[in-house]
């Protein structure tokens, strides 16, 4: 019983980390703009589907994780991404239970404020400019979360992540 305990928490936390290397991969400059938040699917996904076990806490700690991976303004993207998971976390019932489709877009919503109040912290300490191409994640949120949901539901039911 301990064994399958921790073997669920090593392919969630293999899935999160993967979803920090995807985010802060290299990319052309012509689809950067495009890059999708991997690590919010991801969290999106483990909070709907383990909503008792991946939460808050573990948004904060992979936003952290990000800001020092991108050199970012430390907690920025912490505060956001916890944030944007407590909503989830909130409503994960009905969520979950929406077609992939409205899921899709429910996510992609989320990804939209995500941003937002990245900007808007960095707005307020380094009185950035605003950018609307740092709303086009969104959309590679839209289409990458139909693949995501279905991958990470496959693994779940493969490797009995409970």
């Amino acid at each position: 019983m301990a064994l399958q305990a921790a073997n669920g928490r090593g392919i969630v936390w293999a899935t999160l980390i993967m979803a920090l290397l995807l985010q802060i991969m290299p990319l052309p400059s012509v689809v950067a703009d495009f890059r999708a938040d991997w690590v919010f699917i991801a969290l999106a996904y483990w909070t709907m589907a383990l909503p008792h076990r991946y939460s808050i806490l573990t948004a904060w700690i992979l936003g952290i994780m990000l800001d020092i991976l991108l050199g970012a303004t430390m907690g920025v993207r912490g505060l956001a991404l916890a944030l944007m998971i407590y909503v989830i976390a909130l409503h994960y019932k009905r969520i979950r239970n929406f077609p992939i489709w409205q899921q899709s877009i429910i996510i992609a919503s989320l990804s939209i404020v995500y941003h937002l109040i990245i900007f808007w912290i960095q707005f307020a300490i380094h009185r950035v400019a605003f950018d609307p191409a740092e709303l086009l994640p969104a959309v590679s949120n839209l289409v990458i979360w139909f693949w995501a949901y279905w991958l990470l539901k496959r693994l779940r039911r493969d490797f009995k992540v409970r």
